[in-house]
């Protein structure tokens, strides 16, 4: 059996358990999601509340230390962690899974990093993709992460959460604002970027963690734009995230 099963529902009883401390509207159920389970270090509970801009978006979850530098993923939508899309070959006439490669989508994740593929992009292939362990499906609503570290050792560090919604333009990110630019088509308004740090050699029951900037709108850079005033919808495609320490 191959790590493939790493994204899984888990039992209804923890699921009962957890919507005890959820923050989702009364009457929605988050999904439970697991990755890295196998990781040495801390554990985390990191729960997404959807708002009203959420539509199937694609994400990334990483750890960096307390200085910016990249330690792991801890989570990244299949699709960019594979580089394989299931609507991305229409050769047959009908969608097929296909190899795409999209540096609009999770931007600052993916130049933190600092993989560059044998295309020159800074993005998994699936000739070197992600680890199984560290993706997954994009849920389809609210969700909570069930994850660990790899480094048992660390004590202090950030948790940074990158989404990007698919299509949607608003009166300023128009679909023609960069006409010669493809790659600014797959995103409209850019990638959001969040961030929380941790301590837990004193740690808090729940973290809240808060809106930094956005992504380069196409991708062409890893900076960090701390501009959000043309932004609209897409500030809502998470209401709130929060992390919890897990002993």
């Amino acid at each position: 059996m191959t790590m493939r099963k790493r994204i899984l529902l888990l039992p209804i009883a923890l699921m009962a358990l957890s919507c005890s401390n959820s923050r989702v509207p009364t009457g929605e159920v988050p999904d439970h999601i697991s990755s890295n389970p196998y990781g040495k270090g801390p554990a985390l509970e990191i729960e997404m509340t959807k708002g009203d801009g959420h539509n199937h978006p694609l994400m990334a979850i990483w750890v960096e230390d307390m200085d910016g530098r990249f330690v792991q993923t801890l989570y990244v939508a299949e699709s960019i962690g594979k580089g394989i899309f299931q609507h991305g070959d229409p050769s047959r006439g009908f969608w097929m899974p296909g190899e795409i490669q999209r540096p609009a989508a999770l931007p600052y994740w993916s130049h933190k990093r600092g993989i560059i593929n044998e295309k020159g992009l800074y993005l998994p292939t699936p000739t070197n993709p992600v680890p199984d362990a560290y993706t997954g499906p994009t849920p389809g609503q609210s969700f909570i992460l069930h994850t660990k570290l790899d480094d048992q050792g660390l004590k202090q560090f950030n948790i940074l959460f990158e989404i990007n919604q698919t299509w949607d333009w608003n009166e300023y990110w128009t679909n023609d604002k960069y006409p010669d630019d493809e790659e600014y088509k797959t995103s409209c308004q850019p990638a959001l970027v969040y961030i929380t740090s941790i301590d837990l050699d004193h740690p808090k029951e729940e973290y809240m963690m808060h809106v930094i900037g956005h992504s380069h709108y196409s991708g062409a850079n890893g900076e960090l734009f701390t501009d959000l005033e043309t932004l609209t919808t897409a500030l809502h495609i998470a209401e709130m995230i929060t992390v919890r320490p897990v002993e």
